[in-house]
């Protein structure tokens, strides 16, 4: 099977960048999967799971937060405010920030309040699912 270059990095830190066999990440189209030689395209990364394989080795999991993804001619960049390998995610630290932002949409003190509530609480549940099913692997 033919690789293609990743780069997946963070705001604070390079996850990942080397040869990949395949890619899958949620993005406001849906769910977008990427092979060798796929077309070059944009899109908005949501906050989910990134699945990647490496030549070699079984699939890599890790729990990303907003921002875009990029693939021209057999380079994909993934940038993201933030990516967590499972093994990296501290579960009940996730369940307190998930409680947290529960109880602060239950106040609803303001729009903007609210949104970032709602934020924080999507990021503390894509935590916990991406450590729920990297220790399930």
């Amino acid at each position: 099977m033919d690789t293609f270059q990743v780069h997946i990095l963070a705001a604070d830190r390079s996850l990942y960048e080397g040869p990949c066999l395949s890619l899958t990440i949620s993005t406001s189209d849906g769910e977008l999967g990427i092979l060798a030689h796929h077309s070059s395209m944009i899109a908005a990364v949501l906050p989910g799971l990134l699945r990647y394989q490496l030549p070699d080795q079984s699939v890599q999991l890790a729990a990303v937060s907003p921002g875009m993804v990029k693939v021209e001619a057999n380079d994909v960049l993934v940038l993201v405010d933030s990516a967590e390998r499972p093994e990296e995610i501290d579960a009940a630290r996730a369940r307190r920030e998930a409680d947290q932002a529960r109880e602060a949409l239950l106040q609803q003190k303001s729009r903007q309040e609210y949104q970032i509530a709602q934020a924080s609480l999507a990021r503390a549940l894509n935590r916990l699912r991406v450590k729920a099913r990297g220790s399930g692997m």
